[in-house]
């Protein structure tokens, strides 16, 4: 087969849901062996593309072709059954099971009508060894990996499948650092043995890296379609917004010195990774921290939020020694600490309910009197909050499973600003959200500071943390290894320490920032 052969084509393709045009006769085609990217903001169609070419959805209208024949899927079975596999952002793994019962289920090994554990078990072996992956233990259960792994996991059992076609849909949200070069690495593989990806990501440098031409969605439409090197970032951002995108991170917000201490760790452990972090916080400050995958900074974010209680160390909110057991102890007034955490659809959100329902839920008590709730005057409270983070208005009524996930994630903080937190705790709060909504989630934690707010940010994103933070804690092994302080600090900089490397350099670096 030669490589100018087209491998997808998508023809006047419409998908509906009720009133809602998902998408709208979206045409492309995607060369064999090529890696092409789908990109748009959340909400222009493109998982929606995704589920129709993994055979998850059936298209309203318009058709779909393979290598040349026109093919109609009813189900993920029958796509790959001719060759198409599928990566979802949504993890499709059973999380009760182990990763080899997950990696075997389609056809785990048997004898005499019996499963074989020890065969599943090499079998899965052998498919994490072939694609490189050494993080990841057979016998795990799927629930107790990171979020990272579990995704790498994903990817993994889409490869094993022999595809023809690879549906990658953002896979590197949850990736940590190291496991997008591993993921840029299987790409290159998988080119070379004639496969085609089609990638969404919202991340340019992946296009620049990896991919070999691109389309761009908006409001469900196909609004261009290039080679890779023939449109510049800038144009590629006007076009998936309508507009300019303007200046990515916004102005700094001027901290005071002096400012009252909001929060404050002494010696904080616990759980399998947390040793010994200290930290102080104060009002209009953006705190960042950042590590490497599995270093503590989850525990610390849980722990601080009572999801996992530290287990020693000493906690002090607004000057008072703090015990916080659970989340609602965490929320309560006095307390006054959010948690926006890192799997918003299963953390963050009631998916059946409304964004409106989701967004007053914590707070629900403060519309109620004698038992009734004052629902006019919780639905005002709620649309004000709503519009202050630019939500989408439809998640007054609709469930915010019908949402993107960048409104998914401004309901997540929306209810947070609507019980007047004094500290937000924002883990990884950009992640698997285009880059309109990024900017608007920079614009409103700037102004939740202004307002006096304080934030603890995680991200794996260090543009985010370098630009956003006034001051930065970098964990390794679950203890503060570097802190830098002021506007000069270098993203390299950062990346050194979250190496572990405290060379007498990296000292000096530290020093300097705060002196």
């Amino acid at each position: 087969m030669s490589r100018n052969e087209t491998a997808v084509t998508i023809n006047a393709v419409t998908k509906r849901f009720g009133a809602t045009t998902a998408l709208n006769q979206a045409s492309m085609s995607i060369r064999r062996g090529s890696t092409h990217a789908i990109l748009g903001e959340n909400g222009a169609g493109k998982s929606t593309l995704i589920k129709v070419l993994s055979g998850m959805l059936q298209p309203d209208e318009g058709e779909l072709a393979l290598f040349g024949e026109v093919v109609q899927f009813d189900s993920p079975l029958s796509a790959q059954r001719v060759g198409v596999a599928t990566a979802y952002q949504e993890l499709s793994m059973v999380p009760d099971m182990t990763v080899a019962e997950n990696l075997c289920l389609a056809a785990p090994p048997t004898r005499f009508g019996l499963i074989r554990s020890r065969d599943r078990n090499r079998i899965a072996k052998s498919i994490l060894e072939r694609f490189d992956v050494h993080d990841i233990q057979v016998q795990s259960l799927v629930r107790d990996l990171d979020l990272s792994l579990r995704q790498k996991l994903e990817i993994v059992h889409a490869m094993a499948q022999g595809p023809r076609v690879l549906l990658l849909d953002e896979p590197t949200s949850s990736l940590a650092s190291k496991d997008v070069e591993w993921l840029g690495a299987q790409i290159v593989a998988c080119k070379e043995a004639g496969i085609t990806i089609v990638l969404i990501t919202h991340r340019m440098p992946e296009v620049r890296a990896y991919c070999d031409e691109l389309t761009i969605l908006r409001n469900g439409a196909v609004v261009g379609c290039f080679l890779a090197g023939d449109i510049d970032d800038e144009e590629v951002f006007r076009l998936i917004m309508g507009r300019s995108l303007g200046s990515t991170f916004p102005a700094r917000n001027q901290r005071q010195a002096l400012a009252p201490v909001v929060l404050t760790g002494v010696g904080l452990g616990g759980g399998r990774r947390l040793r010994d972090v200290s930290f102080e916080l104060r009002q209009g400050e953006c705190l960042g921290v950042v590590a490497l995958q599995g270093m503590g900074q989850l525990e610390l974010f849980y722990g601080l939020f009572g999801l996992d209680p530290f287990t020693r160390g000493e906690l002090v909110v607004n000057g008072q020694v703090a015990d916080i057991r659970s989340p609602q102890h965490a929320v309560a007034r006095g307390i006054g600490l959010s948690l926006v955490p890192e799997e918003r659809k299963t953390e963050g959100l009631a998916l059946d309910l409304s964004g409106r329902w989701n967004i007053s839920l914590p707070t629900i008590d403060r519309f109620a009197r004698w038992g009734w709730i004052d629902q006019a005057r919780e639905q005002a409270a709620v649309a004000q909050v709503l519009s202050r983070v630019r939500g989408n208005p439809r998640g007054m009524v609709e469930p915010a499973s019908a949402f993107s996930g960048g409104n998914q994630q401004k309901f997540v903080i929306a209810k947070w600003l609507l019980s007047d937190s004094r500290a937000m705790l924002l883990f990884d709060p950009t992640r698997g959200v285009d880059v309109g909504a990024k900017q608007e989630i920079y614009e409103m934690m700037v102004s939740y500071l202004k307002s006096g707010g304080a934030i603890l940010l995680h991200s794996t994103e260090i543009p985010e943390i370098v630009n956003l933070c006034d001051r930065i804690l970098v964990l390794y092994e679950g203890q503060v290894v570097a802190e830098f302080e002021g506007h000069d600090v270098s993203e390299e900089q950062v990346t050194t320490a979250m190496l572990g490397v405290t060379t007498h350099v990296a000292t000096q670096i530290c020093q300097g920032a705060t002196a």
